[in-house]
Formats: structure tokens, sequence, C-alpha cells
């Protein structure tokens, strides 16, 4: 199966411990960065075509911050994150927050996260459905 390593890698790991803290922190600072950085351009009252564009944003954040798709939302953060690297005349925090955005998709939520409470592993326990007193079939 030469696959099989490539699909694996496009599921997360959820991450435990100190590894899971730092996907955590990254979720965290990425989002607060676009929450706030959208809520100081909504300030300013801008025209509808930017208006859509910070509420996207600040929707990933979001996103971002519950942990939810993350992924997805990862990838789009660093799409925007690009776009506003082209479209600013001071580009660094936005090469920062692409990059974290990229990461975050790669690497996924961590285990504490929305994603890993809908779609982490699961442990199933399969009971042995024998009335007691019943070693054997008579």
């Amino acid at each position: 199966m030469p696959y099989a390593s490539l699909m694996r890698r496009l599921f997360s790991t959820l991450a435990h411990g100190a590894p899971g803290i730092g996907l955590l922190l990254l979720r965290l600072v990425s989002a607060i960065a676009l929450l706030v950085q959208g809520y100081l351009s909504l300030l300013g009252r801008p025209p509808l075509g930017p208006t859509v564009f910070q509420a996207f944003s600040m929707a990933l954040g979001i996103l971002l911050l519950a942990g939810l798709w993350t992924p997805l939302a990862g990838s789009l953060v660093a799409l925007v994150a690009l776009w506003n690297v082209l479209s600013t005349e001071h580009p660094w925090r936005w090469i920062m927050l692409a990059t974290v955005g990229a990461a975050l998709a790669l690497l996924g939520p961590g285990v504490w996260s929305v994603d890993a409470r809908l779609y982490g592993w699961k442990q199933i326990k399969i009971s042995d459905r024998r009335p007691s007193g019943q070693d054997s079939p008579s």
C-alpha cells in the first residue's frame, strides 16, 4: 500500500501533553490576532467589500478559537493572510499569521479542541452479553 502513509498524514493525530498545549497556544494567538484586527478595521466603518472580508477573517478567528474545522480554517487563514501581504504596506504580521495558519492546517487542532471531541479517537467497549450464571451453552 504505497498511499497508506499519505492517507495517515491527512488526519490529525490530536497531540496530547506539551505538543497539545503548543497547538492550543498557536490557535489562541492566531484567533486573537484575527479577531482584534477585524474589530479594529470595522471601527472605521469601511465600505461593504472590506467589511465582508474582515467579517470573514473574524469568523475564521472564531473557528480557530474553538478548534472547529481547524485544517480548513488554517488553510483559509493562510490564504487571507497572504492576500493581506500583497495588499498592505507592513506585511510582516501577515507573513507570520500565514505561517501559523499553514502550520495549523498541517498539524491539526490538538486535543483541546472541538475537532478532538467530534472527530477524535473513540473507545468502544464490548461487553459480554451472556447472562450471569450461564458459562457454557447447553
